[in-house]
């Protein structure tokens, strides 16, 4: 998915703390909504070698206080996707838990120069430590610039950016995504038997999510020549864009019988549309999503869908860790990638306690 002398915000007193959470800032999203979903926190599976790992002294970045310290919390996307609202939910729920008080939130909604213009404006407001949910893996740069000048280490969640650890930003913390869409292909062909023509359904262009996803995928199918994806294009990681890209697939290739859907949002469009069009999604035509929301794993338990692998998006409690890790003097690695889990038919209805919505 991290000082010299600046202006500081007033403390606010235990009884306002709450709602410094939710007011701070004239970029905020919709107010803070009810946590969602009683899953675990993401968790790490693994990290790069502690040897090339960021540390206080390799920066001479100033230590602070994360208690007491302004924090800031970019959000990419708008709140509409279940994967952001838990998202941002888990950086409120953490904070409040730990006490910090002074919390900056923004959401750029799908604008890369608003998420620029968000990161500057918190940082002119005083933030010393930064939690970036990045729109693409390109172009923040000058954002990034910026925080380095004002020395305010920045830890990068969900979506790796191109610049350089430890240089740029302090690290990233998010998923294999080439696992994730390799166990997406398993899924597949076990849903499948192992034959069929697969559609996909293809994230943003621009992040590495949509490229790894598609990379995992396509090289664990190519080991089951039954399988041929016979069309893909992009559904922009938008339930609406998805159902009508379904719509528009179902039309020119009526031999569709299984779809991968790099999101949940983009799966549950394509269950729309595919039902519209008289065939029975989960039977007639396969579905399997990446995410793990409450719609698409009670979709598994009804009887619609076939397999999810979890995209865990409860960062808080990890990327505040690394942050205090950070300030403590630890070296903190480049990379952190956690723990995913997967729902199919023989545990989502046990497990949709643990999908988000």
């Amino acid at each position: 998915m991290l000082l010299p002398s600046r202006p500081r915000l007033v403390l606010v007193t235990a009884a306002a703390a709450a709602l410094t959470l939710t007011s701070c800032t004239s970029r905020e999203e919709t107010p803070a909504a009810p946590a969602s979903g009683g899953g675990p926190a993401a968790s790490a599976q693994s990290a790069a070698p502690s040897a090339d790992g960021c540390t206080l002294a390799k920066t001479g970045y100033p230590k602070v206080d994360l208690k007491t310290a302004v924090v800031g919390f970019s959000q990419s996307e708008k709140e509409a996707n279940p994967f952001r609202t838990t998202e941002t939910q888990s950086i409120r729920d953490e904070a409040a838990k730990l006490g910090i008080g002074n919390l900056l939130v923004t959401n750029a909604q799908s604008d890369l120069n608003r998420q620029i213009s968000d990161i500057k404006s918190m940082l002119d407001r005083g933030a010393q430590l930064l939690v970036v949910a990045p729109l693409n893996s390109d172009g923040l740069q000058p954002a990034l610039d910026a925080a380095k000048a004002k020395k305010v280490p920045v830890v990068t969640i969900d979506r790796k950016v191109t610049s350089q650890p430890c240089t740029d930003y302090l690290t990233f913390i998010g998923s294999d995504f080439v696992e994730q869409g390799k166990r997406a292909a398993q899924a597949m062909v076990k849903s499948t038997g192992g034959t069929g023509k697969v559609a996909i359904l293809l994230g943003s262009s621009g992040n590495n999510v949509t490229t790894d996803r598609t990379k995992g995928f396509k090289d664990e199918l190519a080991k089951t020549p039954g399988l041929s994806v016979v069309a893909e294009q992009t559904g922009e990681f938008d339930r609406s864009k998805g159902q009508a890209v379904m719509e528009q697939l179902v039309q020119s290739h009526p031999d569709i019988t299984a779809v991968y859907a790099e999101n949940d949002e983009m799966g549950v469009g394509a269950v729309n549309a595919l039902k519209t069009a008289g065939k029975a999604p989960g039977k007639d035509v396969k579905i399997v999503s990446v995410d793990g929301t409450r719609n698409a794993v009670q979709l598994i338990v009804d009887g619609s869908y076939n397999a999810v692998i979890e995209s865990n998006p409860r960062f808080g409690p990890l990327a505040f860790q690394t942050l205090q890790k950070f300030e403590n003097g630890e070296a903190v690695p480049p990379s952190i990638v956690i723990s995913d889990d997967q729902y199919d038919e023989t545990n989502a209805a046990q497990k949709v306690g643990n999908s988000y919505e």
